[in-house]
């Protein structure tokens, strides 16, 4: 008989003894038990040993092999020769295994969290409408009442333009000296107006410009008007030791032209009053200044100055409550 051992490991010995037992099938009367490690608690765990125990047993002996004799060891062991293969026979090369594709694995689609449908909100019943009325159906109106005609609007006939009476100009005056400069300007513009000069003061003379088709010798807002002015005053007055003021007027534009400067003089000041705050107007003359200036000296709550110089010398009407008007021009 052999004697072999075998260790088991367990909670308890009791637990490691029946585990080796299970495992050799024995009971436990036919085995030696050596407890080799006790097993230990710890504390709270801490430190705990399984218990250890050597179980011995015995087993039968086993029987002897037989010795192989000298005769089959020297005997060599004969091997399958491989059929030799004709040299002639055809090499067959197997075909080579296909390439496999790499397998692309696309990704896993996003969870879709479940959708949550809001419940629908009641439904409102409308007040039903209370049924129409019938009216009762509007009296037709009558017309027996006879239409009465109505008086013709009468057109008040345009006030007759009285012609202007000339005087002619003596021979050898400032009057002819005025209208023979300007008749042949005039000539040389390719215009029919014919100029008169009158005396209106003692250094100042007007000139009126009749003919038709004056608009062209007046010009944009009288710009060609006062071109012919100021070439007038110069010529006339070139080598006299006197100064003469000469105004040249058509149509009376120049009366028409001061009036809507006046007007436009007493607008802006309510603007600047309204809004305390300066306001520029456009470049004006020495004469359309001298018409503002005039029109605003006496207000209480703006003055007047001018700025820049010519030919876009422009009026300035500022608010200055209680202050004096400036007349810086003239």
């Amino acid at each position: 008989m052999m004697l072999k051992t075998l260790e088991k490991s367990g909670k308890t010995e009791e637990a490691a003894i029946a585990a080796a037992l299970e495992e050799l099938g024995l009971d436990r009367d036919d085995v030696s038990v050596e407890i080799v490690e006790r097993a230990k608690s710890g504390f709270l765990g801490i430190g705990a040993q399984p218990a250890k125990v050597k179980v011995s047993y015995e087993v039968p002996d086993e029987e002897p092999k037989p010795a192989l004799s000298s005769a089959s060891r020297s005997k060599p062991r004969k091997e399958a020769a491989p059929a030799a293969q004709s040299a002639d026979a055809p090499r067959v090369i197997a075909p080579a295994a296909p390439k496999q594709e790499p397998r692309v694995i696309a990704p896993a689609a996003p969870k879709q969290e479940p959708r949550v449908i809001a419940p629908a909100a009641p439904q409102q019943l409308r007040p039903e409408r209370k049924p129409r009325q019938d009216r009762a159906p509007r009296p037709e109106r009558r017309n027996d009442r006879p239409k009465q005609d109505r008086p013709a609007r009468e057109l008040k006939p345009a006030a007759p333009v009285e012609p202007k009476e000339y005087t002619p100009a003596e021979p050898g005056s400032m009057e002819e000296k005025i209208e023979t400069f300007v008749k042949g300007l005039l000539e040389h513009m390719g215009s029919d107006a014919v100029p008169h000069a009158m005396k209106t003061g003692d250094d100042s003379y007007l000139v009126d410009l009749v003919g038709a088709d004056l608009g062209i010798l007046i010009g944009r807002r009288g710009e060609t008007l006062d071109a012919i002015q100021h070439l007038t005053n110069y010529a006339v007055n070139r080598g006299q030791n006197k100064r003469a003021r000469i105004n040249v007027d058509a149509e009376n534009y120049r009366t028409k032209r001061e009036e809507s400067l006046q007007r436009l003089a007493v607008k802006v000041a309510g603007k600047v009053v309204r809004y305390r705050r300066n306001i520029t107007l456009e470049p004006m003359n020495a004469y359309e200044r001298h018409v503002i200036h005039a029109a605003l000296q006496d207000h209480p709550d703006v003055t007047t100055f001018s700025t820049g110089t010519e030919p876009n010398r422009r009026i300035v009407v500022a608010y200055s409550r209680g202050k004096a008007v400036s007349t810086d021009d003239e």
